[in-house]
C-alpha cells in the first residue's frame, strides 16, 4: 500500500469538507504525521470543531468532544473508580479521554485540577486514577480550541501545558471566494445522508503508523539539523545574536521544542513528496512550533510586538549553516 498516497488523499478529503482552511488541514495532517497534540485558536464559526470531526471519519479510529467548562473534574476526563455492590470491589469506568481523537472545546474554560489531568494525559500518553496508571490508545491525538476574543471566565494555559501541544495554530476568516463554497456545500449538507459523507478508504492505523515511520526517515543533514538547534539556542539565547531579540524574548523554547520543529519539518517535507529536508521546509512550520513557546519581555508586549513579529525577526537573523 502507498501510505504517502493514502495520507494525500485524506487531506484532499479534509479539504473538500473543511471549506477555506487549507492551512489548518494541513496542520492537522502534520500533527497526524508527527504523533503530537494540536492547539487551534480562532473566533467562533470557523470550523474548528469540524475539522476534527472531519478526520476522525477519514480515519480508522474513534472520536469523542469534551466541552470544557469551569466546573468540569477531573474524574469528568479521566473515568473514576465505580463501586460495585455485587462484588463488593471498585471497578475502573474509563472516561472519554481514552478515544482515540479527542477534542477539547474552549480548553481554557477548565480550572487547573482538569488542567493538571490532561497534562499527564498528553506528556506520558496515560493517565492516573487512585494510585494506577492506565494507558491510552497507541493514536491519541488532542486537538484543543480555545476562543481569542471571549476571555471571561478563563483559566489561561500554564506554559508546561502549553509546550505540549506540538503546534498552535491560528484559524482566520475565510476570503469571499471560500464563503460563497460554504455556502454551497451548507445547502448540500442540509439534504438527507449528505453530511454523512466519507473517503472511498478510511485510513488505517497500520498505514498510519507505516506513514510516521517513513516521516523519521526522511533525510535531514546535519547542517540542517543544526539550523533548528540554532534557532532554539538563538531564543533562549538571544543576546548572542541580535539586541532586539534580546529586548524582546524573555524565556525561550526547551528541548521539546527542538523535537517538535523536527518532527513537524520532517512531517512538512514529506507531504511535500521531497526526498530531504531543507531549510525552508523548517521555516514553513516555525511560526505553529514556536509561537506558544516563545514568552514575550514586558517591553514588546508594551510595544505591541507578537510572538509571530519575533518568530520572523528570528528567522532573519540566524543565519542557515
Amino acid at each position: 500500500m502507498d501510505v504517502r498516497k493514502a495520507i494525500i488523499e485524506l487531506q484532499e478529503f479534509l479539504q473538500q469538507r473543511i471549506v477555506g482552511q487549507q492551512a489548518l488541514v494541513e496542520k492537522i495532517i502534520i500533527a497526524l504525521l508527527a504523533d503530537g497534540h494540536l492547539l487551534v485558536e480562532g473566533a467562533p464559526g470557523l470550523a474548528k470543531t469540524r475539522a476534527i470531526k472531519e478526520l476522525a471519519s477519514g480515519i480508522e479510529g474513534d472520536f469523542h468532544r469534551i466541552q470544557f467548562t469551569p466546573d468540569l473534574l477531573p474524574a469528568d476526563l479521566t473515568g473514576t473508580d465505580i463501586f460495585r455492590p455485587q462484588t463488593g470491589t471498585f471497578e475502573f469506568q474509563q472516561g472519554p479521554i481514552f478515544h482515540n481523537l479527542v477534542l477539547a472545546d474552549e480548553i481554557n474554560r477548565a480550572p487547573a485540577k482538569v488542567q493538571s489531568a490532561l497534562l499527564e494525559a498528553m506528556a506520558e500518553r496515560q493517565i492516573t486514577v487512585g494510585g494506577t496508571s492506565y494507558p491510552l490508545p497507541p493514536l491519541f491525538m488532542v486537538m484543543a480550541t480555545q476562543n481569542p476574543i471571549e476571555q471571561e471566565g478563563t483559566y489561561p494555559l500554564p506554559e508546561a501545558q502549553l509546550d505540549r501541544f506540538l503546534m498552535h495554530v491560528l484559524v482566520d476568516y475565510p476570503d469571499a471566494t471560500a464563503e460563497s463554497a460554504i455556502l454551497k456545500l451548507s445547502r448540500a449538507e442540509s439534504h438527507q445522508n449528505s453530511a454523512a459523507q466519507r473517503p472511498e478508504q478510511e485510513l488505517s492505523n497500520e498505514a498510519l503508523f507505516a506513514a510516521r515511520d517513513q516521516v523519521l526517515d526522511i533525510y535531514m543533514a546535519a547542517e540542517v539539523e543544526e539550523y533548528i538547534v540554532q534557532l532554539i539556542i538563538a531564543t533562549r539565547r538571544p543576546e548572542s545574536f541580535d539586541a532586539q531579540l534580546a529586548r524582546w524574548i524573555d524565556f525561550g523554547g526547551s528541548p521539546r521544542a527542538t523535537i517538535s520543529l523536527d518532527r513537524c519539518a520532517r512531517a512538512y517535507a514529506w507531504l511535500q513528496q521531497s526526498e530531504f529536508v531543507t531549510p525552508e521546509h523548517v521555516k514553513a512550520v516555525a511560526h505553529e512550533v514556536l509561537r506558544h513557546r516563545i514568552l514575550l519581555s514586558y517591553e514588546a508586549e508594551a510595544e505591541g510586538v507578537s510572538s509571530d513579529q519575533v518568530i520572523e525577526r528570528l528567522l532573519s537573523i540566524v543565519p542557515v549553516a
